[in-house]
């Protein structure tokens, strides 16, 4: 783990030994030497009430953690939607920080979300902050997020490393805190090889709508044992694959070209693509179950398709990635 105050390199400017690189406290600072008047210039961003950092400094979440963590002399670490983003993972944007102490008294500001914890939670042991690790974060977001948002975290803590999916299932099977239920039926769906949130949100789709659970990164092999490509998601016994082209395959050139020659030499050894983009996942999930199910049928493979996708896949009329 990076600690959160390493001695600082050369080039970090400082202040009376006082770090101007990462979030102080005003009382720090005028300890450091500096005045309220020089705070309050355009050398200085206040943060919070009472927390500061240089002005050239870039705003990240490790900035805006540390911020808050500053508001406290009791140990404390992220938890819920902040733990989620320092673990690299996506959850649905939140205008709040999230912090966990085990004790003392802690001043609440208006930013921060703090939930007080009877006992010590596992910590992440490769964060580059203290924050709650990859299963105690995920249950504790069982309680705030839907069931494909949650999906969605779960496949990125196993994409980023923190954990493997048959153990995120063990850790939901044993909880019995808020959001057990959901939970333990999220992490059901948790798959590794998952290389994007928004291929879980196709998978679940499909998944939702009753459809045989397509396989995810598909390796498809050349008669010498070679591997050839890699597929997204697929049913590879009927040879059905399925794609989606975010915006930066049609910006990167390269990439698009790659895809399209891929794409070419699987149809011509009996693949059918369906190639999906935004719009076809959160406008227009119907008519995309739709296709699906035509290329299904036509490679023999017939089932019933249900109704639970309506809930979490309704057809939008604004995007969201």
């Amino acid at each position: 783990m990076t600690p959160i105050s390493p001695q600082p390199p050369a080039s970090a400017p400082t202040k009376g030994g006082l770090r101007l690189d990462l979030p102080f406290r005003r009382r720090d600072a005028l300890g450091a030497g500096l005045t309220d008047e020089a705070l309050n210039g355009p050398h200085y961003r206040r943060l919070l009430h009472g927390i500061y950092v240089s002005s050239s400094v870039e705003m990240t979440p490790r900035i805006r953690v540390l911020a808050a963590m500053r508001t406290t002399t009791h140990p404390c670490f992220a938890t819920h939607h902040t733990a989620a983003i320092v673990l690299g993972a996506t959850v649905p944007d939140s205008a709040w920080t999230y912090l966990g102490t085990t004790k003392g008294a802690m001043t609440v500001r208006r930013q921060i979300k703090l939930t007080r914890y009877a006992d010590p939670p596992p910590l992440a042991p490769r964060s580059p902050l203290p924050c709650t690790d990859a299963a105690q974060t995920f249950l504790d977001l069982a309680e705030c997020l839907e069931l494909v948002d949650l999906v969605v975290l779960g496949d990125g803590l196993v994409r980023q490393g923190h954990i493997t999916a048959p153990a995120l299932r063990r850790a939901a099977r044993q909880y019995e805190g808020p959001g057990a239920k959901l939970a333990r039926l999220a992490a059901g769906y948790v798959r590794a090889g998952v290389d994007s949130p928004m291929e879980t949100r196709v998978r679940m789709l499909f998944a939702l709508a009753g459809f045989p659970e397509p396989e995810v990164n598909v390796e498809v092999f050349d008669e010498g044992g070679r591997l050839r490509y890699r597929i997204d998601l697929a049913w590879s016994t009927a040879k059905v694959a399925v794609e989606y082209d975010g915006r930066h395959h049609i910006t990167r050139e390269p990439q698009w070209t790659y895809d399209i020659r891929r794409r070419e030499d699987l149809e011509a050894d009996g693949w059918r693509f369906l190639v999906l983009t935004a719009p076809d996942v959160f406008r227009k999930p119907s008519a995309t179950l739709d296709r699906a199910q035509a290329l299904l049928a036509a490679r023999g493979i017939r089932f019933r398709r249900g109704r639970e996708w309506v809930a979490h896949f309704p057809g939008r009329s604004s995007l969201s990635a």
